[in-house]
């Protein structure tokens, strides 16, 4: 066999639900070994975003970075897969020739015989030949003591600014049977996060009616299942049943990302969306005063087209009075095929960073009033690993999503174990982590 005994690194750029692909992607290959030194590598597979253009650019630049290795290393093949060639692919494959194979994002059952194909001497063109792509099998790339669970793929939502659709297709929920068993496979699991692109409306394509209470309520009674955290959640479709269900359910995180993108009405209606800043504001209250100690995150568009200083200012007032826990700010990126693309009143580059810069200033404003408040205080943090830099273990409490919000770096004279639950005092704070010692 060509591929025997190659060696194959991975890079999975984008989103969490970018990282389950690469995961189940990885329980293909059933040759050689994996490694995470690029120099070693025989082979490196890159799952790429195309969500921005700035993603877009990070995933070529990667694919120039990795070549670079072909004189310096043992790299003989580049795989690039995901989001970019699934919508590209007509543009990248006579000039990024650096790139061996491209395989779309269903067609991961022909990534060994393409790459087989490739030591023929071939370049191959994978895209879009395989209708779809399922299976429970993943070699899970976080920690062992948390993983990701995508409920769902694709979207219906139509916002006018979003290339998800066109990429990634209609929203498709998963079988409630085929994600319990996933999630049984993970084995005991210390956090189990789920993901789509809008969990709020999953089953409503394949059983008529939303099904994610019943999905929570399955996946809380699985004895290796501790915990729940959930990710992007729609504020049109976050009922009182489910608030409740946050609620009353012990093992759900009292944690919930839900993805405003502005709060100026004339603004959210030219980007299709459903709510007004009122509505928003009253679903912050009602989460707050129905889920004790929520913490809500989100993320914002800065500079849409057509969006004045006035509209800006409605934005930034609405950061200030609601005090999430942790937002993200994004200035807007103009994206052809989509409705925004033709929208008149199209924004300065320079007046789109300066609006994000301000949004970023008022959040940090928050979120360090919100961090010296938890000294002298303790808290239970779940430990995600070392930082030798700092000479300190960190973890997150339970308003913490890995990767995305701030941690809890911290000091114990006893033994330390990666995926268990600390109590830290918290002895100082900056903007967005926090300083301890186990008691």
């Amino acid at each position: 066999m060509i591929l025997k005994d190659k060696t194959v690194g991975v890079i999975s750029l984008g989103c969490d639900k970018n990282r389950i692909d690469t995961e189940k992607m990885l329980a293909l290959l059933d040759f050689g070994k994996i490694t995470q030194d690029l120099s070693e590598a025989n082979i490196v597979i890159i799952n790429s975003c195309a969500f921005l253009e700035s993603s877009r650019k990070e995933a070529i630049d990667t694919v120039f970075e990795c070549n670079s290795y072909r004189g310096s290393g043992k790299l003989e093949k580049i795989v690039l897969t995901g989001c970019l060639p699934e919508k590209f692919i007509d543009d990248l494959f006579d000039e990024l020739t650096e790139v061996d194979l491209f395989i779309g994002i269903k067609d991961y059952p022909r990534l060994v015989e393409g790459l087989e194909r490739t030591y023929r001497g071939e370049r191959v063109n994978y895209v879009k030949t395989v209708d779809n792509f399922k299976t429970e099998k993943r070699v899970v790339t976080t920690p062992e003591h948390y993983a990701y669970l995508r409920i769902a793929d694709g979207c219906d939502n139509k916002c006018t600014y979003c290339l998800i659709p066109s990429i990634r297709g209609k929203y498709r929920s998963e079988k409630i049977e085929d994600l319990i068993s996933e999630a049984e496979s993970l084995g005991e699991t210390e956090e189990l996060i789920l993901v789509a692109q809008d969990i709020t409306r999953y089953g409503i394509d394949i059983y008529g009616e939303v099904k994610l209470i019943e999905l929570l309520r399955r996946l809380s009674a699985l004895d290796g299942i501790k915990s729940i955290r959930l990710l992007y959640a729609y504020p049109d479709m976050l009922s009182d049943d489910l608030i409740d269900e946050i609620a009353n359910n012990p093992k759900i995180i009292k944690y919930l990302d839900i993805p405003l993108q502005h709060a100026d009405d004339s603004v959210l209606k030219r980007m299709n969306r459903k709510g007004t800043g009122e509505s928003y504001s009253a679903l912050i209250k009602k989460l707050r005063e129905k889920v004790d100690g929520i913490a809500i995150r989100s993320t914002f568009i800065a500079g849409f087209p057509g969006e004045s200083e006035e509209n800006f200012k409605n934005l930034l007032t609405f950061i200030q009075k609601e005090k999430l826990f942790n937002a993200g700010f994004f200035a807007y990126s103009r994206e052809e095929g989509t409705p925004a693309y033709r929208l008149p009143g199209q924004i300065d580059e320079e007046v789109k960073i300066k609006r994000v810069e301000a949004l970023y200033e008022a959040q940090r404003k928050i979120s360090a009033e919100r961090n010296k408040s938890f000294i002298g205080k303790t808290l239970e943090a779940l430990t995600d690993g070392v930082d030798y830099d700092k000479q300190s273990f960190y973890g997150r409490a339970y308003f913490s999503a890995p990767d995305i919000d701030g941690v809890i770096y911290f000091t114990s004279e006893g033994e330390i174990r990666q995926g268990e639950r600390y109590t830290v005092r918290i002895t100082s704070a900056d903007d967005y982590d926090l300083y301890g010692e186990t008691l």
